[in-house]
């Protein structure tokens, strides 16, 4: 640590702002001070969205879900995602 970081009282969020806006951590901190963290019970924020489909996809999805031992929304939040890392490796 290079010199102790000093965080004064702030008499409104605008002077707090601007207080960290501005502030440069490398005159007060070392790589080296720094630990490795993980927040293992930390979950991904979701949101609830709308979606159509036709009839015999959603019955499929479900059978498939159901073949696995898994709910469908699980199942199609899955193939979402490998459809959208596929393409993104492309």
């Amino acid at each position: 640590m290079k010199k102790p970081l000093r965080i004064p009282k702030f008499k409104t969020e605008q002077a707090e702002h601007d207080f960290w806006y501005n502030l440069d951590l490398t005159e007060h901190f070392d790589a080296g001070d720094f630990q490795v963290v993980t927040f293992p019970n930390l979950k991904p924020t979701s949101r609830p969205i709308s979606i159509r489909l036709p009839e015999y996809l959603l019955n499929r999805l479900k059978e498939k879900a159901n073949a696995l031992g898994v709910p469908y929304q699980a199942l199609m939040k899955q193939y979402i995602e490998k459809g959208l890392v596929l393409r993104d490796s492309n």
